[in-house]
């Protein structure tokens, strides 16, 4: 087995380091692994991460690269996917959260029968707007992109070389790696792993990141927020015209009634607005998309490559060059 792992980073300097060691010692005690990489990805952090990963790249096994600027987790992890030369892919963060001891549970779920495995585990290391964040993109992805109800995506996964392959043809800016996913392959399951504190530091992923992220991967890989807005409109016609005719049948029962006043006008008139500016703003978000992948809007771009390695067996000392994988 020839394992890829694949890490983004972003102001990690005091967590990467520990991370890439536990990796390390899984790879090297874990007889089904024949040989190893560890891609690591700077995603622009505003730290020492870059150093760091300078030093970590002193072992063979280790390369990494930084990217101009922010993109993002899932860009980073694109990056990341061309550079894998391994037949299994496993993907975790660089906080120390999702532990790399786990790595194997993971790696023996891989079976003929299934094509990618993703970390379940409680959130209960989570803080609370995180944990609804969680919940929030676990039932969007299921409305919007037919994922099993069932099924929990974390950050931590394992997929097979075809799946990543097919990920990659993806050449539009903003990926959504789960959407991705979704389109190579159905057999994907769940392994219940650890979850540990994060080692130090917080979560870079604020409140307007998720909602950039659920945004992205619901106008990039799914038409049914436009078709939501037509039964929406229409819903809110058919209401309109029963009120209609509830007033023109009152006015003929009761000529001499005032039915309505003003404010309830105004009211009625100001949540139809509404929902008219919401529906054009979804159809905004796709032409937006269209617009932007027709300008060849990178998904990410590479300033520094800061090393060039090969795998090397488990047993190899770091000192010695291996052949690339065929």
């Amino acid at each position: 087995m020839e394992v890829s792992v694949v890490i983004p980073c972003y102001n990690s300097q005091s967590t990467i380091v520990p991370v890439v060691e536990a990796i390390h010692d899984v790879m090297r005690n874990y007889p089904p692994v024949t040989s190893y990489e560890i891609i690591l990805i700077n995603d622009d952090s505003q730290d020492a991460t870059e150093s760091k990963l300078r030093a970590l790249c002193a072992d063979s096994h280790v390369k990494a690269i930084s990217l101009a600027r922010n993109f993002g987790q899932h860009a980073a992890l694109m990056a990341g996917f061309h550079e894998v030369e391994g037949d299994i892919i496993v993907c975790l963060d660089d906080d120390g959260q999702t532990v790399p001891d786990q790595i194997p549970l993971l790696l023996e779920r891989l079976d003929e029968q299934t094509d990618v495995v993703y970390a379940a585990y409680d959130d209960g290391h989570q803080s609370a707007w995180r944990r609804f964040g969680s919940r929030v993109n676990d039932r969007m992805t299921s409305s919007f992109l037919g994922k099993p109800a069932d099924l929990k995506v974390t950050s931590f996964f394992a997929a097979r070389r075809f799946v990543i392959d097919e990920v990659i043809k993806y050449p539009n800016p903003y990926p959504y790696i789960i959407g991705l996913i979704l389109r190579a392959t159905r057999r994907i399951v769940n392994v219940r792993v650890q979850h540990n504190e994060r080692i130090s530091g917080k979560s870079g992923y604020s409140v307007a990141k998720l909602v950039s992220l659920w945004m992205n991967g619901v106008t990039s890989f799914s038409v049914r927020p436009l078709r939501l807005a037509t039964i929406v409109g229409m819903f809110l016609a058919m209401v309109g015209l029963g009120f209609l005719l509830y007033l023109v049948v009152q006015k003929l029962l009761h000529p001499g009634a005032v039915l309505l006043g003003w404010s309830s006008l105004i009211s009625v008139s100001i949540l139809g607005n509404g929902v008219v500016m919401m529906m054009i703003g979804v159809v905004g978000e796709y032409l937006g998309r269209v617009f932007i992948s027709i300008n060849r809007i990178p998904q990410y771009v590479v300033r520094t490559r800061l090393t060039r390695s090969v795998i090397l067996p488990p047993e190899v000392p770091n000192s010695v060059a291996h052949c690339h994988m065929s």
